[in-house]
């Protein structure tokens, strides 16, 4: 992927070790509502927005509501959106940085527990909804997160109960190494290689709130895909075994 041009909005200013990366790509009817309550509820959590090419003025909701944000010219996608929110979390020298839906289905109370685990000497920590807390999920989603964990469980010796949940926290290590590489995309085959890289890896107890606008991209064709996709990434992955990360 090339390099983009992007444009900023808000305050570039660090007030925390934690940084919420939002992607954003039409997220109109909900992103006030997520970022207003991280700005009222959470003040002791920092955050950046990156629109992502948005076509139903996400970008300009932003930019009027003064959020802090990342603006990509075109839309890049996930992995692409994603990357440079970590290169923005890499320059203002967090030491930890979450993958936070601007959907309002990530939930920001889990955040410090999250953190706290994160300081025991964790790579990266995952939300889950299968510890100790009820969560419902589709037939097919729940069958598609069952084969995907236990695909990680073959292929790296390593238990994750919950690999599709999409809150995710990251130390500094990890955030520095999707900010240099663009090939890294924030999924389950990439935590399964994190894994087998040497990344120490935790989960902790989330609910995942019900989505109250918009439609998921993964309807029950597209998860079919998305399943299909990552059992393929994960099993024919080949890499050696690290002890320690590398770029």
């Amino acid at each position: 992927m090339s390099e983009t041009i992007i444009s900023y909005g808000g305050e570039r200013t660090r007030n925390s070790e934690v940084l919420l990366v939002i992607p954003a790509y039409n997220e109109a009817d909900s992103i006030e509502r997520v970022v207003d309550e991280l700005i009222r509820d959470y003040p002791q959590l920092d955050y950046v927005v990156v629109t992502d090419g948005p076509t139903d003025g996400t970008d300009i909701i932003c930019q009027r509501r003064g959020y802090n944000a990342v603006h990509l010219p075109k839309n890049l996608g996930l992995a692409g959106c994603f990357h440079n929110g970590m290169r923005y979390a890499s320059e203002m020298g967090y030491q930890y940085a979450v993958q936070f839906d601007g959907d309002g289905q990530h939930r920001p109370e889990y955040i410090d527990a999250m953190y706290k685990k994160a300081r025991e000497g964790y790579d990266i920590v995952l939300g889950s909804r299968f510890i100790g807390l009820s969560n419902k999920m589709s037939g097919m989603r729940s069958l598609g997160s069952h084969l995907i964990r236990c695909a990680i469980r073959w292929k790296t010796g390593v238990k994750v109960t919950d690999p599709t949940c999409g809150l995710r926290m990251y130390n500094k290590r990890i955030i520095d190494m999707f900010a240099r590489r663009t090939d890294l995309a924030p999924e389950p085959d990439t935590i399964s290689l994190l894994i087998m890289k040497g990344a120490k890896v935790a989960e902790v107890p989330v609910r995942v709130a019900d989505r109250e606008t918009g439609e998921s991209y993964l309807n029950p064709v597209n998860a079919v895909k998305y399943m299909r996709r990552m059992l393929r990434s994960i099993l024919f992955m080949r890499t050696r075994r690290k002890t320690t990360l590398e770029s």
